[in-house]
């Protein structure tokens, strides 16, 4: 984004103590003769992404299909269990093949609800949305926008590892609080090797 010069008066984005560090490092570093450009690079560096693999786009718009896939009731969703959290960790793990398969598919999607909706899919009402979802779990959807993968294809792939990572391990990065586990009664940790339920 290209910088924007601030109007007469205004501050700059700089605080007053971000100001004061910058102008330690340069005493401290003429004083010694070493580091002050590195130190200057690690105080104002960008923050750190907040998702490993998506966007943030891409990820506000996976939340938003994972919870009509698994939508807040009088238990945790998807949402709330964490589950951009499992998909986004395990595409730089296990699911690394499906990459470009989100990538691709999470475009074409807002493309095509855009196309049909005129609206983004995060805008429309939950009608719509889920509406919408179904036209791409049953293939419909305009063939110009869609490419490998199929409209189709993608809606599974989402639909699976929605379910797994609200029914998996928490320790895969979904499944937050057990959510799955409590709603179906179940303890945690299972333990290999131990029967910790009564016989029917």
């Amino acid at each position: 984004m290209k910088p924007i010069d601030p109007a007469p008066g205004e501050q700059t984005a700089l605080s007053r103590r971000a100001v004061l560090k910058i102008g330690m490092v340069g005493i401290i570093g003429a004083a010694v003769g070493t580091g002050s450009t590195a130190a200057f690079a690690r105080l104002v560096r960008s923050p750190r992404p907040k998702y490993r693999f998506f966007s943030d786009e891409e990820a506000a718009l996976l939340i938003d299909i994972c919870e009509q896939i698994i939508p807040r009731d009088d238990v945790a969703g998807a949402t709330d269990t964490g589950a951009i959290n499992y998909i986004d960790r395990q595409l730089c793990g296990v699911f690394a093949r499906h990459q470009q398969a989100y990538r691709r598919g999470l475009e074409s999607f807002g493309r095509t609800c855009l196309k049909q909706y005129k609206a983004p899919f995060q805008d429309l009402s939950a009608p719509v949305k889920i509406e919408a979802l179904r036209a791409i779990e049953s293939g419909v959807a305009p063939t110009e926008l869609w490419g490998d993968p199929s409209p189709r294809a993608f809606f599974n792939l989402v639909l699976a590892h929605t379910m797994q990572s609200f029914y998996g391990s928490p320790r895969h990065g979904g499944n937050r609080d057990y959510a799955s586990y409590r709603m179906l009664g179940l303890d945690y940790p299972q333990l290999v090797g131990q029967n910790r339920y009564a016989k029917a």
